[in-house]
């Protein structure tokens, strides 16, 4: 093993049981084996109730990496990093970690409620190891970096979840550990506060530590990570490129990687009954990014309808509004007749990363809503040849010239 990796995992796999009066009794018998010798949690094998909430996982983790860890809720993320953390122990596999450990896995974690903020300081601190003299010195930057000076002598039972993070991950990142574990800590938190938190990282990053970054915010991943492993029931696979991680992770709600076609519904009734297929211009129907693209809108009308102005709408899976198109723009509007009717919009460029989005739209008319969906489409997109820095939402061609001397 080399000198500069701080996290080896080998072949980790923990299971848990369903019923709580098995698991008690099976607990025994575990701990039983262990007095005996044997390895806690028998021959591998799952008994009556039990399932694999990790299995068989593999990685390493070097100096200054960053990994992030994707996977649906119950994917196995959080055992994981307790594993890691030493909060529980495999049933089967290996973990080392060399050198001291940060961990902010679950929210208030490590906090007596009846403790004022400067006492959970300290507490923590010497937890870690530190003496008081140490933890004096880092006192001022904690507080700091949390900005709850005002609240720190308030016992933590009485503070915010945001403010439970702001104190947690200000201890943990503070004491500059070579390992920081971080579990969906930023989720609760407010923007800003994450901004901080994210050039946290990267600092501990330059100066050796390793990262481990669990969260369902695409944004926050690709910002803080370098590469990823998605986890699936339980099973591993880990990706170097960031844009094939979530682009498995995203497929994995979808029975295929192009898109789902969503059953026809509204928000508001109305006239018109409306859904949309996307697809490429070509034979070829992989939706890639920087390219042309189609969108078909199938459209039911109980009635003649005239004069209606279309309106798209394309989101982010995290529920971010990134564009409208709206055909009044283009002093476009439709007569859409009784019965059913069909209706095509060309995108020139579809200057989208790769990644998932959703298509919501319908019809207005004089401000009306005549008929619309949220979820018209739902539209994987996958790299193209063109060149693309692998972060934000919109990919923006560009050609660099100079230097010019004046």
């Amino acid at each position: 093993m080399s000198n500069d990796t701080l996290v080896t995992v080998e072949n980790v796999s923990k299971k848990f049981c369903r019923s709580l009066k098995r698991s008690l009794w099976y607990g025994m018998q575990d701990l039983g084996n262990e007095l005996l010798g044997r390895r806690h949690g028998g021959n591998g094998g799952l008994r009556p109730d039990e399932f694999w909430a990790v299995n068989d996982v593999c990685f390493e983790l070097k100096r200054g990496e960053c990994l992030g860890l994707i996977g649906r809720n119950g994917a196995g993320k959080t055992t994981l990093l307790r594993m890691l953390n030493g909060l529980i122990k495999p049933d089967m596999g290996r973990i080392e970690m060399h050198g001291r450990v940060g961990a902010l896995i679950a929210l208030g974690a490590g906090f007596n409620p009846i403790l004022t903020g400067r006492e959970n300081i300290y507490v923590n601190a010497a937890v870690l190891g530190f003496t008081k003299e140490e933890t004096d010195r880092k006192f001022d930057n904690i507080v700091e970096f949390s900005e709850l000076s005002e609240f720190i002598d308030s016992p933590v039972q009485h503070y915010s979840s945001g403010m439970y993070v702001r104190l947690g991950f200000s201890i943990a990142a503070n004491f500059n550990p070579n390992i920081l574990l971080v579990d969906e800590a930023l989720a609760v938190g407010d923007l800003a506060f994450a901004v901080r938190c994210l050039n946290r990282i990267s600092e501990l990053r330059k100066n050796g530590t390793a990262v481990i970054f669990v969260s369902h915010n695409e944004l926050q991943v690709r910002e803080a990570a370098q590469n990823c492993i998605l986890l699936d029931h339980g099973h591993a696979t880990r990706y170097e490129s960031l844009d094939q991680a979530f682009l498995a992770y995203h497929a994995l709600r979808s029975d295929t990687v192009l898109l789902d076609e969503s059953d026809i519904g509204f928000v508001h009734d109305g006239p018109v009954r409306i859904r949309a297929i996307c697809k490429k211009n070509t034979s070829d129907e992989i939706l890639c990014s920087n390219e042309t693209a189609m969108i078909e809108l199938d459209c039911q009308t109980q009635m003649d309808c005239l004069n209606l102005g279309l309106e798209l709408r394309f989101w982010t899976a995290l529920g971010q509004l990134i564009s409208v198109v709206k055909s009044s723009a283009y002093g476009v509007s439709f007569d859409l007749p009784k019965g059913e009717s069909q209706i095509r919009v060309d995108i020139k460029t579809l200057a989208l990363a790769p990644g998932r989005y959703r298509l919501a739209g319908g019809f207005r008319r004089d401000g009306e809503i005549l008929g619309w969906s949220r979820d018209l489409a739902h539209i994987n997109i996958t790299p193209s040849q063109a060149q693309w820095s692998g972060e934000g939402i919109l990919m923006l061609q560009a050609e660099f010239h100079g230097p010019f001397i004046s």
